[in-house]
C-alpha cells in the first residue's frame, strides 16, 4: 500500500509539472500572437491634401492626353491599319502553312 501512494504522490507530481510546461507554451503562444497577428501600426504615411491631390491627377490626366494626341513632336502618331488584300494573303498563307503541316503529320 505504501508502494501504491509513492506511485499516486510522483502521478501527481508530473500532471502539476506538465500543467506548469502547459501554461508556460499558452503564454508564448499568446506572446507571438499578438506580436505576429499584423495588428501592427502600419507606418507613418504623408497626407495629401484634397486639393494637392486634385493638382496631381490634373498633371497626370494631361500628360496622358498629350501622349494620346501624339503631339509628342507636334506630329500626330499614324495608326497602323491593313488593307483588305493584305490579310487576305496572310490568311491564304497561313492556311497553306496549317495544310502542310496537317500532310507532315498524317505521313509519320
Amino acid at each position: 500500500m505504501a508502494n501504491l501512494t509513492g506511485i499516486v504522490k510522483q502521478l501527481k507530481q508530473e500532471r502539476d509539472r506538465v500543467r506548469k510546461q502547459l501554461l508556460g507554451l499558452e503564454t508564448a503562444l499568446t506572446a507571438f500572437a499578438i506580436a505576429y497577428s499584423g495588428s501592427t501600426p502600419s507606418p507613418k504615411r504623408r497626407k495629401l491634401s484634397a486639393k494637392s491631390r486634385a493638382k496631381i491627377a490634373a498633371a497626370q490626366r494631361a500628360r496622358w492626353a498629350k501622349r494620346a494626341s501624339g503631339d509628342q513632336a507636334g506630329t500626330a502618331i499614324p495608326k497602323r491599319t491593313m488593307s483588305a488584300a493584305a490579310r487576305r494573303k496572310i490568311a491564304a498563307a497561313k492556311r497553306a502553312w496549317w495544310a502542310a503541316n496537317r500532310k507532315a503529320g498524317k505521313k509519320r
